[in-house]
């Protein structure tokens, strides 16, 4: 077996840093006392197998939203709208409860190998933003010269808004508009507004994304909860029976909606500075 030495400038000249994570690795693998040491062992492999499954089907539960949101396309492009505000509206309960179960079992703890707020981030980008659009620009309120800009004007705004480390306030709130082009989407079909006025909506909310003024986060915010919890729970209701009634429920449900969406815009700007 030949026996090589390494010159004296390799350890003491510009590769010495190469010499020292040497040593390093080797008294990590040695220990102190010189013998063989075994890795240390992970958290995860400390826990039983149904801890780790349970908090595994969190994150699968978490991932159902981007099924939900496929499904939701396939339905746009196929032109049945209310289907595709339904699967939209099932992924918008998904991400609402998904965190508080994530907490719950300590999946961040027990599975630190997937990243919930990742995996959140990317489900909440297809929902929020990429599907509903499409379904704006395919949907024809807008003219066709219209459609493919203002899609793209909501999927580069909502990326950007996403990767924003300053999204939400210390109290919670969303600071700006919160891509919530789901939502946004659901009101151009109620409403049907002319494609003039829809186009300037839709440039206004974009603006929004980037202007610090605070938008309530009617789960997380602590001022008022229980009344912002009762209004989450009314619009949930209007907008099944506007469902129901393919985008069409008369100016009563529709009113009431738009009252509610004022309420949840509004509350912010109470806030004391």
């Amino acid at each position: 077996m030949a026996l090589y030495v390494l010159p004296e400038d390799r350890l003491h000249g510009h590769d010495n840093g190469v010499h020292d994570r040497m040593m390093e690795c080797a008294g990590r693998v040695l220990g102190r006392s010189g013998r063989f040491a075994p890795p240390p062992m992970k958290i995860e492999d400390t826990l039983p197998p149904f801890t780790q499954a349970r908090a595994f089907a969190v994150h699968l539960f978490t991932a159902s939203g981007a099924a939900l949101a496929l499904a939701a396309l396939i339905y746009a492009v196929q032109g049945k709208w209310p289907a595709m505000f339904a699967c939209l509206g099932v992924a918008l309960i998904v991400d609402g409860v998904d965190g508080t179960i994530a907490r719950r079992f300590k999946v961040a703890e027990v599975l630190p190998r997937w990243s919930g707020d990742v995996l959140d981030l990317v489900v909440d980008f297809v929902t929020y933003v990429f599907v509903p659009a499409y379904a704006i620009g395919a949907s024809g309120l807008l003219p066709p010269p219209l459609a493919l800009p203002a899609g793209i004007v909501i999927v580069v705004t909502g990326a950007l808004y996403f990767a924003d480390r300053n999204m939400k306030t210390a109290d919670n709130y969303f600071c700006g508009f919160p891509a919530l082009w789901n939502a946004a989407a659901f009101y151009l079909f109620l409403l049907k507004p002319t494609a003039v006025l829809a186009a300037a909506t839709i440039l206004l909310l974009a603006g929004l994304t980037f202007v610090p003024f605070k938008f309530l986060h009617p789960m997380r915010v602590a001022r008022m909860r229980a009344l912002n919890i009762a209004a989450v729970i009314l619009w949930a209701i209007l907008a099944l029976i506007a469902l129901w009634r393919d985008l069409d429920p008369g100016p009563w449900v529709t009113g009431s909606m738009v009252v509610v969406g004022l309420y949840f815009v509004s509350v912010g700007f109470t806030e004391k500075r």
